[in-house]
């Protein structure tokens, strides 16, 4: 049972430092990325996929040239596959950005 708990904590834990950026203002994004280094986070993981990947990039660079000079960045992209709903399956672009101090 504990090991359990433990278990789901350290998966909790492990999503914490990831932002999910998709349709609201890029400032959004940035702040939580600041929110996330300010409680001690060495890594933050910025995804997006389609559409949401130019705001991923927009909220990176922000971060680093306004708030964060330190920060420094890998980046990974790739295809998904994924259900349409009419032509079956589609390919869906993503990008991860990791930024660390």
């Amino acid at each position: 049972m504990a090991e359990k708990a433990e278990k789901r904590e350290k998966a909790k834990r492990a999503d914490d430092n990831v932002v999910f950026v998709g349709k609201k203002p890029t400032m959004s994004y940035v702040l939580a990325v600041i929110t996330q280094f300010s409680e001690g986070a060495k890594e933050v993981y910025l995804k997006a996929r389609g559409k949401s990947i130019s705001r991923a990039v927009d909220v990176a660079e922000v971060v680093r040239n306004r708030f964060v000079n330190d920060v420094k960045h890998t980046i990974e992209i790739g295809t998904e596959k994924i259900q349409g709903e009419r032509e079956g399956e589609l390919n869906v672009s993503t990008i991860s950005i990791t930024l660390s101090k």
